[in-house]
């Protein structure tokens, strides 16, 4: 899970530098938005398959009740937030979202989904064996 927030963190990285260019109206630096896409595009799913196996751990190997923990639950609303924001980007991929509206939404969900997901990592320490 670490290496999944290490890469959105750089997803989330290149992200502000395209809204910085954006805004300033400058032109975008070449190759920048497919790095932000070689890093996220793994990234959400890997994330997201590491929130299915948290509960199937606790489960199955460790004998507890699932989302039973501040770390589940903020797991939860991360995994939902980093969906929506790799949902949001696909869509603007595809041309079926407006760059304007659609790229602050992404931003915004993918910065919260950042923010949450350590949370969610910090509250994860003390679970650890």
């Amino acid at each position: 899970m670490l290496f999944g927030l290490a890469l959105v963190a750089l997803a989330l990285r290149a992200g502000f530098r395209m809204r910085r260019l954006r805004t300033r109206g400058a032109r975008p630096e070449r190759g920048l938005l497919a790095s932000h896409l070689r890093v996220a595009r793994p990234a959400v799913p890997l994330l997201l398959a590491g929130f299915l196996a948290g509960p199937l751990s606790a489960l199955l190997l460790r004998d507890w009740t699932p989302f039973g923990t501040l770390h589940a639950w903020l797991g939860l609303l991360a995994a939902s937030l980093f969906g929506t924001a790799g949902w949001l980007g696909w869509r603007m991929q595809q041309g079926r979202l407006g760059r304007d509206r659609g790229a602050h939404l992404h931003g915004l969900l993918g910065t919260l989904g950042v923010l949450v997901g350590a949370l969610a990592a910090a509250a994860g320490m003390v679970l650890l064996p």
